[in-house]
């Protein structure tokens, strides 16, 4: 692989496991010095010692002080932060009807305040570090609705706004800020939850995989998203801003 990324540090948060591995493993593979961060300090350790070089700095993305820590602790080990992907999510198949609004906040504070808070705290680096990227992950969800999944397809909708208001208003300092709304991907937060969605869509038992052949051919994997990010997070994409690049096998471009 290329060494698009050679001299530049990168944070992944919830990259212990699933996307956010994947995202970290094909950055430092790209030659980035790789933050390995997620709320399991565990976890986040045995995730970095797999990847070369990389460092883990385990966060919880709700909490302020912790993702001001994350970043002033890369900047400390690192001499610096280049790039910023707020992966963390969190999602639990409900109907609104069931939901309370411990539940909803539940989803928000990890999948929209984290991401704000990813931005807020890691733009001023970046900016310091003469410039750079922030990649978030918004989903193909923030696009329609989604049954059962209110609060976390409103997060990604929100996500997608968020990026887009950020990249505004950093593109004069050199940063660039997309987004990758992945369809739905073979990762632990889809397969966990396809029985419920199953049951309570009235699907026959397995069901959910038929209707992904439908919609967009197949699940999406992990690398895949991965090298999505890597193209927004190097020089190949450096006329593009603001940009929410769609990745979902074609779930988007037809109605049936």
């Amino acid at each position: 692989m290329s060494q698009s990324l050679a001299g530049k540090t990168a944070v992944v948060t919830g990259s212990a496991r699933g996307i956010g591995f994947a995202v970290a493993s094909k950055l430092a593979e790209a030659g980035a010095t790789v933050v390995v961060s997620d709320l399991d300090e565990a976890a986040t350790e045995e995730a970095a010692a797999k990847i070369p070089g990389a460092h883990g700095i385990p966060c919880d993305v709700r909490d302020e002080e912790q993702v001001k820590s994350l970043v002033e602790q890369t900047v400390a080990v690192t001499g610096g932060l280049h790039i910023m992907v707020p992966n963390a999510g969190v999602a639990k198949a409900m109907p609104l009807t069931s939901m309370d609004l411990a539940a909803w906040r539940a989803v928000m504070s990890v999948n929209l305040d984290g991401v704000f808070l990813a931005i807020r705290y890691a733009a001023p680096a970046i900016i310091a570090a003469g410039g750079g990227t922030i990649v978030t992950l918004g989903s193909v969800t923030a696009t329609a609705g989604t049954p059962l999944i209110g609060h976390y397809a409103a997060s990604k909708a929100a996500v997608v706004n968020l990026t887009q208001t950020a990249a505004v208003e950093l593109r004069a300092h050199n940063v660039r800020v997309n987004a990758v709304l992945p369809g739905f991907v073979g990762t632990h937060l889809v397969t966990d939850e396809v029985e419920s969605f199953e049951t309570m869509l009235g699907i026959p038992a397995g069901g959910f995989d038929a209707l992904m052949d439908q919609k967009q051919g197949r699940l999406g994997t992990e690398d895949e998203v991965a090298e999505a990010v890597l193209f927004l997070a190097d020089e190949r994409s450096s006329f593009c801003t603001g940009t929410p690049l769609l990745l979902d096998g074609g779930l988007r471009a037809s109605l049936f």
